[in-house]
């Protein structure tokens, strides 16, 4: 350790912590008196059915507004609360590949403990801008449709926008287990309980969970360890990207992490503002965002959900997200209800850096797909009637011929990886070229 950092360390020990109490309890917060609070400092409250941690998340004159990582049950006034001076940390290492943590970066799998893992801040900064390397390589999926169509690159952060019940999870486990990256680290945020063991074990599989790290936080888990959920996972997979490793991270979803930041500022004191979500939340988006992306070594690849209602793409948070990622995939529900897997909509997909990474020859045989899906689709009620008559537009003609051979390198078996030179080679078999 240079002299530096130890001076770095020194400057933010203290001799004595502070203890202050609990002063009151209304709804998920917990007002407490501690001198020398801060906001983001993680503190630990005395009550009497054990220790609970927590933060502070906001000041209001003399009290500091804590969120707990817990049940705010068996908390009572004077409850001694204790300071701990620095916010809360993740311990990482290179030893977390396979493992399961959960929101607050504990280990949950019944596996041994870290013994070489070192402390991380769970909401650290963002690379600089002129510090990321520019996206300039492929990162296959194993999927069709996404490496053909909608190719990401190294570095990428793209959304993957859906309704509920779509198969967004089973196309994320798809992706983990085709992904030509070294390292995956997945965020389970506000998930069901009982979907995270099927995630495991049949989505992600064997053969996924050997290279990834899973971090859960389930729904029914308190605002302030869902919101850690997608921040602990970040930080992992910054600590691999940070040894030159290409790493994919899944978080799924970040609706729900910007739910959790709802109750979080509510509770805080904040107003509401679009539909009901406070400012806050449009503060921390583009701040657990902006930290994946290429770093001065590695790369850390990104795919975020976003759970879209009523196929309302406008909504805030879909909004917001969409304007900071690099891409969007949208799932349709009705390719859904015809059996398509998986259900993207190519139309309204997009990939902002599939111009920088694929070849001259792949862009052309993408465009001319899309112009066949684009010629058969304005016509498609008429198709189906029968009402079409052949003829009078050769564009839909050709789309008409080639519908079929279309449709089956669109579809994909869940359990299918398909590697990116033969996606290129079926896609010029598929559009004629």
């Amino acid at each position: 350790m240079d002299l530096s950092e130890l001076k770095r360390r020194l400057d933010r020990t203290t001799v004595l912590l502070p203890v202050g109490r609990v002063e009151s309890v209304v709804g998920l917060s917990v007002r407490v008196l501690l001198p020398g609070a801060k906001v983001g400092d993680a503190v630990t409250i005395d009550r009497r059915t054990g220790p609970l941690m927590g933060e502070i998340v906001g000041i209001e004159g003399a009290h500091a507004v804590v969120m707990p990582m817990g049940d705010v049950r068996g908390i009572g006034a004077d409850d001694a609360v204790r300071g701990s001076g620095d916010p809360m940390q993740v311990m990482v290492s290179e030893r977390l590949k396979g493992r399961v943590l959960d929101g607050l970066g504990r280990l949950i799998d019944g596996g041994p403990e870290l013994e070489d893992g070192v402390g991380c801040w769970m909401d650290g900064p963002a690379p600089g801008a002129l510090g990321r390397r520019p996206v300039d390589r492929v990162l296959g999926t194993g999927v069709r449709v996404i490496d053909g169509l909608l190719t990401l690159g190294e570095g990428q952060r793209v959304g993957l926008f859906a309704g509920s019940g779509i198969g967004k999870s089973m196309l994320l486990g798809a992706i983990a287990r085709g992904t030509t990256a070294d390292v995956v680290v997945v965020a389970l945020v506000g998930e069901r309980g009982r979907e995270v063991g099927e995630f495991l074990s049949k989505t992600l599989g064997e053969e996924g969970r050997r290279k990834s790290v899973v971090v859960v936080a389930t729904s029914d888990e308190p605002a302030m360890v869902r919101l850690r959920a997608a921040q602990v996972a970040t930080t992992i997979a910054e600590f691999f990207r940070d040894r030159g490793q290409r790493v994919l991270l899944l978080v799924d979803s970040v609706t729900r992490f910007a739910r959790a930041q709802r109750e979080v500022g509510l509770a805080a004191g904040e107003p509401p503002a679009r539909r009901g979500y406070p400012p806050s939340v449009f503060a921390v988006l583009p701040r657990l965002l902006e930290r994946s992306g290429q770093g001065e070594t590695g790369s850390i690849s990104a795919i975020y959900t976003v759970l879209v209602e009523g196929n309302d793409m406008d909504e805030p948070i879909a909004d917001e997200v969409r304007g900071i990622l690099d891409g969007h995939i949208v799932l349709d529900r009705t390719l859904a209800s015809r059996g398509h897997y998986p259900a993207v909509d190519v139309l309204q997909s997009l990939s902002r850096v599939m111009d920088a990474v694929a070849s001259p020859e792949h862009l052309d045989a993408a465009r001319r797909m899309r112009t066949l899906l684009a010629s058969y689709e304005s016509k498609r009620d008429l198709i189906v009637l029968g009402a079409y008559a052949r003829g009078s537009d050769p564009k839909v003609d050709e789309a008409i011929r080639r519908m079929a051979t279309i449709e089956a390198f669109l579809r994909q078996r869940a359990d299918e990886v398909v590697g990116f030179g033969r996606v290129v080679r079926d896609l010029w078999c598929a559009v004629g070229l």
